[in-house]
Formats: structure tokens, sequence, C-alpha cells
């Protein structure tokens, strides 16, 4: 054994030598990652560097899937379900990566929007599916969405990250002056990423005029969807720029997607169906905007009518609903309401899983009566000591027609004592709803209609009795301007209830 007898380095000395074992070991990290990572693009068949295997975007699809049905809900239709199966599996098959498993899925969504994660899961919101005017439509945003899949962006994403960051603890670790302005840095790299995603994006356009082009249908109407989907941001407050939008500017594609089809078209001669009919007769009776059965606010009062309950909800303070839960919060922040299921079986039981589940330090937990219904009523206190900071939660545990409803209040303890009042008055007042009128609500749905006489599309909307205040909206979920004629015999969307 060998013993070294030497003088304990300055605590200067020992910074820069823990500085440079930091960054040496930073590099040796990125380095092996490189080395052993590179991979080949199922779609470009170039080498490029990938930290997330398939295997793993398999098992991230597999557990964002329940996730993301838990937050949206499922629409069910058997007949759009069958639809974009079929069209799904007949255009992965002549993907890039055909052997994914991939899954098609409709969510119970108002907003128009497509998405895919990793693995193969494509999601259709049945607010674009209300938007599409014919199967050509679809199958080019199936495509695209595919692409994304294929051309393995989700995973790129995740690599660029990885070395972004990396590369910011690099430099906040060499320079002083370049912790002084980390956050600038991270915008920079923010930036640098959403081109990444501009760029994606475009490839995925690419894709989807060819996946749908190879199924059979006439890509150039995706090109005219995203004239739709311009109209669609201008009439909610202005359209998205190109600088700074992860998707690029939808005259943009209109034009890119446009030629990309002719193109493809001109190279391949073939007839390239539209589908127009086809498809609007199958969404015929679909739920248009939101949905009023799965909850709505009318009068400062939250109803929801499949499960019969109803409760006030605080004046200005924002509501959002979804399948998973209701969140109520003031526009200042903070504080926030939040009501959703309980797992356990009794209101006790579900106070108990709260507290193990928050860590939480009780203040008072009792039992009682509210409104006919067994309740559990519960204060207590989550503290953060590192930041010195506790926050307090109202809770109300109430169980109601077999299920335990949670109502949770929270807010900073110092400011406990201004929010309580409006988190008892809530949550005292959640009741049955009996209210027949309330009960009854139906939404709005998607109904085709034929034109009886060749005119404009505005005149055969007012045959069908559609209210002045809705044209325009109309015009944009039929794809067309008001103005534009339409023949007799010729189908056409409206809403009803």
């Amino acid at each position: 054994m060998y013993y070294c007898i030497c003088q304990l380095p300055s605590r200067k000395v020992t910074k820069s030598y823990n500085m440079k074992l930091l960054i040496k070991t930073s590099l040796i990290f990125i380095l092996l990652h490189v080395a052993v990572s590179c991979a080949v693009n199922p779609v470009t068949g170039k080498k490029q560097l990938m930290l997330l295997s398939e295997d793993q975007e398999k098992a991230l699809g597999l557990q964002s899937d329940p996730e993301i049905l838990a937050s949206m809900g499922v629409y069910e239709d058997p007949v759009l379900q069958q639809f974009i199966n079929e069209k799904g599996n007949q255009m992965a098959s002549i993907s890039h990566r055909p052997n994914l498993g991939y899954q098609f899925k409709i969510v119970d969504s108002p907003v128009v929007n497509a998405f895919a994660v990793p693995g193969g899961f494509v999601y259709f919101t049945r607010g674009i599916m209300a938007h599409f005017n014919n199967e050509a439509e679809f199958a080019g945003v199936l495509g695209h969405e595919i692409g994304h899949v294929t051309a393995r962006h989700s995973a790129q994403q995740y690599t660029n990250q990885i070395l972004v960051q990396g590369g910011l603890v690099l430099g906040m670790v060499l320079s002083e002056d370049f912790r002084q302005f980390a956050d600038v840095a991270q915008v920079g790299s923010t930036l640098l990423l959403l081109k990444f995603g501009r760029d994606h994006e475009s490839q995925s356009d690419r894709l989807g005029v060819e996946y749908a082009s190879k199924i059979g249908y006439d890509a150039r109407e995706m090109a005219g969807f995203f004239r739709t989907i311009n109209r669609l941001s201008d009439s909610g407050g202005g359209r998205i720029p190109t600088f700074l939008s992860t998707h690029p500017d939808p005259l943009d594609r209109f034009q890119k997607v446009g030629e990309e089809a002719l193109k493809w078209q001109n190279a391949r001669p073939g007839d390239y169906k539209i589908g127009r009919d086809s498809y609007l007769r199958m969404i015929d009776g679909l739920v248009y905007g939101e949905d009023p059965r799965q909850g709505y606010v009318d009068a400062g009062v939250f109803y929801h009518p499949e499960l019969k309950f109803q409760f006030p909800v605080p004046r200005d303070w924002p509501l959002e609903n979804t399948p998973a839960q209701v969140q109520m919060a003031p526009k200042d922040g903070k504080a926030l309401m939040l009501l959703s299921l309980s797992q356990a079986k009794t209101p006790t039981d579900a106070a108990q899983a709260l507290i193990q589940k928050g860590s939480l330090t009780v203040v008072e937990n009792r039992a009682t009566t509210l409104n006919g219904l067994p309740v559990q009523i519960m204060i207590a206190d989550q503290v953060n000591p590192q930041k010195n900071t506790a926050i307090r939660v109202l809770a109300y545990f109430i169980q109601y027609n077999g299920l335990v409803y949670q109502l949770l209040g929270l807010s900073e303890l110092k400011d406990f004592l201004i929010y309580s009042p409006t988190f008892e008055q809530t949550m005292r007042n959640f009741r049955p709803l009996t209210d027949l009128s309330r009960m009854n609500v139906q939404p709005e749905r998607i109904r085709i209609k034929t034109v009886q006489q060749a005119t404009t599309l505005e005149q055969a909307l007012r045959s069908y009795h559609m209210p002045e205040s809705r044209l325009q909206e109309l015009a944009i979920l039929n794809g067309m301007e008001l103005k534009d004629q339409v023949a007799q015999g010729m189908l056409i969307k409206v809403v009803e209830k």
C-alpha cells in the first residue's frame, strides 16, 4: 500500500478542480450517448443521433394512451371508428414503419386537432372530424400524423432537448457571464427546438401527401383543409404567425402541399378519389361544439346532467371541465379548486388516501352530512421547509350515487382566510341535480342536408333556418365561402339540436 502526503488544495483550486471534473464527466456522458445511439431514420435512410430507442417509443405510447383518454374522453361512434381503423391500417401498411401496431382513436373534444404520440398512437378530436368535408382531407391529415411517427419526430425532439440542456449545463459551468444570461440562452434554445418542430411539420406534410396518394386519395384536398385551419385561426382572434410557431403558417402549407400533391399526381397519373358525400353521410349526427351532457355552466352554476350533480361557481373564476376533473381558479392564480372522483370506497378512506399521497399534516378532520349526503371534511397543510412555505387544503369528500367526489380548495397558508369562504360556498352547495330542464339538455349535432335548388351557400343555409349570427361559422364548417355556388342535390352541413 502506498501513502501520499500532500497539501490540501485551497477552496479556489478545489472549485476549479470540481468544475473540470464535472465538465469532463458531462462530455464523456454525451460522447458515450453519441457513440451508442446512432440510428438510421426509417424515412430518410440517413444515420442520426437518437437517444430514445424504438422499444422506449412504444413504452411511452402505451403509458401516454390511458392518460390521454382519461383527460379527453373517448368519442363513441362505431361507424367513424371503423372508418379510421380501416384507413389507418391501410395507410400504416404502406408507411415506412408498417410493423408498429398502430392504434387510431377519436377523442371527445370540440377542439380542432389531430396528434400522434410515439409508438403509433394517433388521435383525432371530434372537432376536427366535424370540420373535414371529405375522405381525402381526412386521409391527408392521417398521413401527416403517421408521418410524425414514421420519421421518429418525437424521439428526435427528445434527443435535441437532452443535448441542448446538456449544452446549457456545460455553458453555465464554464462561464460566469453565461450564467448571468442563462434565461436568454434558454429562450434561444427554445427557438432552436421550434425550428426543428417546423421542419418536422413540413416533412410530415410531405409524408401526408405521399401516404394519402398511395392509398388512392387526392392529396390536394389536404392543402385545401389548411385554408379551413387558417380561417378558424382568423375567427378565433388572429392568424398564428409563422415565426415562433411549431406549425408552419396554414397559408404557406396550403401552397406547398398543393404543389407537392400536384407533383405526385403528374409523376403517377391515376384516379385519385375525394369521397365527399360518403364522408358527410358518416358524420351526420356527430356532436358539435361543447357537449353539455358532460357538464356546463349557466348563471353561475355548474351542472352535470350525466352524473346528476350541481354546485355554484365563484364569480369571475374561469372553469375548465375535462372528463378527469373540473378546475376553477381566480385570475390572480393565488387559489385553486378541483373536483374529481376518488378511487376510495368511502369518504373516510378518501381523506386518508389524500393525506398519504400529499404527505399532509391534518389540522381538522370530521364526518358529517351535507344536503343529505355523507361527507368527510378535512383541513390539512402541506409544508415545504426548503422554501419555508405551506399550502393549506380544504377538502370535502362527498359520497353520492355510489361514488366519492373530492372537492379540494388550495391556497398558500397566508391567503387561506381570504379564499376559504369562497371554497366553503362552493363545497357546501354541492347537491344532487333534480331539475329536469337542466338534466335534459342536448348537444348540437352536425346534420347533413340536401340543397333543394342551385343557389349560394348563404341562401341554402338560410333555407334551413340557420341564424344570421352563425352563417360565417357554418361557411367555415363547410369549407366554403358564403357566396360560393351550390348545386341542386349537393350535400351541406348545418347544426341542430
